[in-house]
C-alpha cells in the first residue's frame, strides 16, 4: 500500500491512528520540502506556519489524503483550492505584520485565510458562494481561528460591509482581467494589494503598493488560477 492509499484508507476511519498522524506530518514536512522551498518560499516564519496549521483539516474528506500534493483541489460548487505553494508564495509576499487588517476576496476552503489570520491582527473574508462562505467558516472555526471573518457577499463590489474600510493588505485569490480602482483606493498608505491579472493560460501575480499618491505594480511569478467569480466592475486599474 502506497503512502496515499493508507492516508485514504485511514482517513475514511472513525479512529486515527498515531501512526496517520505521523504519515500526515511527514506529507507535510515533504511538501515543505520539495514543494515549497523550490518556489522560493524561504522565509523562516512562514515555513514555521505551514508546518503549524494541518492543511488536511481544511480539504473536502474525500480529498484530504491529496492535502499536500502540489495540486489544486475541487472544492463543492465547482471551485478550487490554490495549490500549496501558491498558497505559500501569497503570505510570503504579504509580509503580514501583527496590526494588520486583511481583504481577502475569495475565501476557498478558509485556508488560506487561516495562514493570513496567524500572522495578522484580523482578516475580513468575503465569499460569493454560500455554501463555501459556510464551508470555510466551519473548517477556521475547527482550527480555532477567532480573527477571521467571513461575509456572503460579491468582493468584487462596493458593500458598506467591507468597502467603506482601509486595509493594510488584499488579496484577489482567483484571476481577474483587471483590478477594480475601488479595492485600490481601500489600501491604506503603505498597503499592498496583491492578484492575479489576465486571462488563462497567461496570468502574472501582480503586487501593487501604496506608495504615496502613486500605485505601483511588482510583477511576482507566472501561474494558472481559476477566475474570480462575480461581475467584475465596469472600470479597473491597469498598468
Amino acid at each position: 500500500m502506497t503512502s496515499l492509499q493508507f492516508l485514504a484508507s485511514s482517513l475514511g476511519s472513525a479512529h486515527p491512528t498515531s501512526e496517520l498522524d505521523a504519515q500526515l506530518a511527514l506529507a507535510r514536512r515533504n511538501m515543505i520540502e520539495q514543494q515549497i522551498r523550490p518556489w522560493d518560499v524561504l522565509e523562516p516564519d512562514v515555513l514555521a506556519l505551514l508546518e503549524r496549521l494541518p492543511r488536511h483539516r481544511f480539504v473536502p474528506t474525500d480529498d484530504a489524503a491529496l492535502a499536500y500534493v502540489d495540486t489544486s483541489l475541487p472544492l463543492p460548487g465547482g471551485h478550487q483550492m490554490l495549490s500549496p505553494k501558491i498558497e505559500a508564495r501569497i503570505v510570503q509576499e504579504l509580509d503580514l505584520e501583527p496590526m494588520d487588517k486583511v481583504l481577502l476576496i475569495g475565501a476557498g476552503s478558509g485556508y488560506l485565510a487561516a495562514l493570513m489570520g496567524l500572522r495578522a491582527y484580523a482578516v475580513t473574508a468575503v465569499e460569493l458562494d454560500p455554501a463555501i462562505a459556510a464551508l470555510a467558516q466551519e473548517n477556521l472555526l475547527h482550527a480555532g481561528i477567532s480573527n477571521v471573518v467571513v461575509l456572503e457577499g460579491d468582493g468584487l463590489s462596493t458593500d458598506p460591509r467591507w468597502s467603506e474600510r482601509e486595509f493594510d493588505a488584499i488579496v484577489l485569490s482567483g484571476a481577474v482581467r483587471s483590478v477594480p480602482a475601488h479595492l485600490l483606493a481601500q489600501l491604506k498608505p503603505g498597503g499592498r494589494l496583491l492578484a492575479f491579472v489576465g486571462d488563462a493560460p497567461v496570468q502574472t501575480a501582480q503586487m501593487i503598493e501604496h506608495r504615496g499618491a502613486s500605485r505601483v505594480a511588482i510583477g511576482l511569478f507566472e501561474t494558472q488560477v481559476p477566475p474570480l467569480r462575480g461581475a467584475a466592475p465596469s472600470k479597473g486599474f491597469e498598468f
